[in-house]
């Protein structure tokens, strides 16, 4: 079964420096929000930590589908070092919600 491939990337608005490089995602990212509990089984209201569709494939073809991190840059469509970059950024997102019970929404426009 073949995948249909997304392409995803900031919004250049023009200004100076290099326009940011299109990456592709294995999959079409929706809109999701995780919503942390309390032990009486009320949601937490607390501030949102944003993860972007770069920052989610990049996990999930790390961790995962077990990629190396150049089989997954390559993939993408980027440099090791962004992938590299990617993840430091996705895994401090998830371990900052999830230490500080905050909630993680999905986007597909930051």
């Amino acid at each position: 079964m073949s995948r249909r491939r997304w392409r995803w990337c900031w919004r250049w608005r023009g200004g100076p420096g290099r326009p940011p490089k299109p990456r592709t995602i294995g999959f079409t990212p929706i809109q999701v929000t995780f919503v942390p509990f309390d032990e009486f089984g009320s949601p937490m209201s607390s501030e949102v930590i944003y993860l972007r569709p770069d920052e989610l494939e990049a996990l999930r073809l790390v961790y995962l589908e077990g990629l190396t991190q150049g089989e997954a840059a390559e993939r993408m469509g980027i440099s090791r070092g962004t992938l590299w970059r990617l993840l430091e950024s996705a895994r401090r997102k998830v371990t900052e919600a999830l230490v500080n019970r905050k909630i993680i929404a999905i986007t597909t426009s930051i």
